[in-house]
């Protein structure tokens, strides 16, 4: 059926056929963060020439309305964008950037120090400016043994960046200050634009011997120039730097006959490096794994500025410990990512979503394990929503419909499968759903039948996150929880709450992986008494992890002895003062302050 035309999705319990064949070309709208980078891009392209103040302050309003209070980790609108061809404007490195005072990053690269104008106040104690009660994060005392920079620093690196690489203009750096949930605010007054990793080197080393602080960042756009990706097509692996927008890496290797391991719904804004800076999971990791998986090899800058090359594309490399391993996940706090190596998986032509719906959490946990089993290597998503997700999407969302509208269900299910032969895989997935159906697992379900009905689907869960933001407070949290138990946290949430606020369950099943929301009208402390500690604390009874891909900056930095003991944070302290003696790289994150 041609794409775009109006029908109605196929009903599983009629003939279960028509299953839908996505264009592997095609991506959906992505919709709120595009538009906000593209207000950023714009202001940023324009800054240097004939932009005013107040066109920047606008473009920099809407960057920040449009991107809101949003977990990093919980995508926005349909699984990709509109395809882009890769050019000039897709930048190899991002960004350096220097604050005053403690940030949650936005990932890629930045600086984090002071200037002049807060040197009287370089002694005073200085405090996470964040959104009211959005969380328990203690107040953050500033490191006196961090230098305060002067007009000679701003100097030597202009001597290496030239001056368009050193942005001191307010305007653009408050856009930067502010992280994805709008929870935390810096106070930096610098921000820096390597284009290279011998830039990255010389700043870092200059750095660490001024003991200047330094927080990597990157994401929102690139904008300093790049170099085209290197691509082996007989192996499936590309070779790039770390400023490399995902959605144009993702186009890239399309045109080639591959895809990227790693989808997000922030892909047209979010750099390569980042995400393997904070091990981003996303919605291809029940196919694909994580990315210490995909990744062959990277190079990294250390804080001292030694380039630590381990470039390799071998997917076999047995010599000595993989050290690569170290800086996936790491947020940035052992050294700086600027080149990669990823092993890409084939692009495959037959794409199918169903949307489901099931009386219990039982039947979803059974409905995932036959899925396992009898879709196998074509099931690529398996989603899961509850019956309160559905609601708030229907009431928030524009332009979005419930594919089952007959009656309300307590769970949904969403579907997807990835293969190489159209009608062997619409034959597998439609025999799996009426088997489903016949044994009790599935109520009632939908599949798609055209490009606009599987946007609709995936609209849905995606845009949770989005509509839950308009509720007023939201308190998000991301767990890792054995399947069995996941939904547990989420009644046993309600009962604590009560009527006070609205607790929402959703996720990636699949992995495990619960998105837990609990949503009110406004912040309050007694709110957050009993949201806090009771989630980390349930959540470390069951073995789980507070973080399975949102990482722990520094929200969660005192909280990571409920998923990791104090031997293993013991380890990681000492590997941080052995690779970052000074703690000049992304202070007061991911490890707790009484280690280090």
């Amino acid at each position: 059926m041609p794409a775009g035309q109006c029908t109605k999705p196929v009903r599983l319990f009629s003939l279960l056929h028509g299953s839908l064949s996505l264009p592997p070309s095609f991506h959906l709208h992505e919709g709120q963060r595009r538009r906000a980078a593209r207000a950023l891009s714009s202001l940023r392209g324009r800054a240097n020439s004939e932009t005013s103040g107040m066109a920047r302050r606008a473009a920099a309003g809407l960057l920040r309305r449009h991107l809101g209070p949003l977990a990093a980790g919980e995508t926005l609108q349909a699984r990709g964008m509109y395809p882009t061809q890769y050019g000039a404007a897709n930048h190899a490195f991002s960004r350096f950037y220097s604050i005053q005072g403690p940030q949650r990053p936005l990932y890629g690269f930045r600086t984090n120090v002071e200037t002049d104008d807060t040197q009287q106040s370089a002694h005073m104690n200085f405090e996470v400016q964040k959104r009211s009660f959005s969380c328990a994060a203690a107040h953050v005392q500033r490191n006196p043994a961090y230098s305060v920079l002067n007009s000679d620093d701003v100097s030597y690196f202009k001597s290496i960046l030239g001056e368009s690489g050193v942005v001191q203009d307010e305007d653009r750096v408050a856009v930067s200050n502010v992280d994805w949930m709008g929870k935390y605010k810096g106070s930096s007054q610098l921000l820096l634009l390597p284009k290279s990793t011998a830039e990255v080197s010389k700043i870092l080393s200059y750095c660490n011997s001024r003991r200047l602080a330094v927080v990597p960042q990157g994401g929102n756009t690139g904008l300093v120039g790049g170099s085209v990706p290197v691509y082996d097509e007989v192996n499936g692996i590309l070779t790039c730097e770390a400023g490399c927008v995902l959605e144009n890496l993702s186009s890239f290797v399309e045109n080639k006959g591959f895809i990227m391991p790693l989808d997000l719904g922030a892909k047209g804004s979010c750099h390569i490096g980042g995400n393997i800076s904070t091990n981003a999971g996303g919605l291809r990791f029940i196919r694909y794994g994580s990315l210490h998986g995909s990744v062959l090899g990277l190079e990294v800058v250390l804080s001292d500025g030694t380039v630590l090359d381990m470039l390799t594309t071998l997917r076999k490399d047995n010599t000595g410990y993989d050290l690569k391993h170290l800086f996936i996940g790491s947020e940035g706090s052992l050294g700086i990512v600027t080149k990669v190596a990823i092993l890409t998986p084939a692009k495959l032509p037959s794409t199918n979503v169903a949307f489901l719906s099931c009386n219990d959490y039982i039947s979803c946990q059974k409905l995932l394990l036959a899925a396992r089993r009898c879709l196998g290597e074509i099931l690529s998503a398996f989603e899961f929503m509850d019956r309160h997700c559905i609601n708030l999407a229907m009431k928030y969302l524009e332009g979005v419909h419930n594919p089952l509208p007959a009656s309300p269900y307590n769970f949904y299910v969403l579907i997807e499968t990835t293969g190489s032969d159209e009608s062997y895989d619409k034959a597998k997935l439609e025999a799996f759903l009426l088997r489903s159906m016949e044994d009790g697992l599935v109520a009632d379900g939908v599949i798609a039948q055209d490009i606009s009905q599987a946007s609709n689907f995936w609209r849905i869960r995606e845009g949770i996150s989005e509509a839950s933001v308009k509720v007023g407070a939201v308190y998000k949290y991301d767990l890792s929880i054995p399947v069995e138990k996941l939904y547990d946290i989420v009644e046993e949430m309600r009962n604590r709450v009560g009527d006070m606020g609205q607790v929402l369950g959703y996720g990636h099943l699949g992995d495990g992986n619960l998105h837990l929301n609990i949503l009110s009208t406004k912040y309050s402390d007694k709110m957050l008494a009993q949201i806090e500690p009771f989630v980390y604390e349930w959540t470390s009874k069951q073995r789980g992890s507070i973080s399975a891909e949102h990482g722990l900056g520094l929200m969660k930095a005192e909280k990571i002895h409920y998923s990791k003991s104090s031997e293993a944070v013991q380890l990681m302290a000492s590997i941080k003062k052995l690779l970052d003696p000074n703690s000049i790289l992304n202070p007061y994150k991911v490890l707790p302050q009484s280690v280090l």
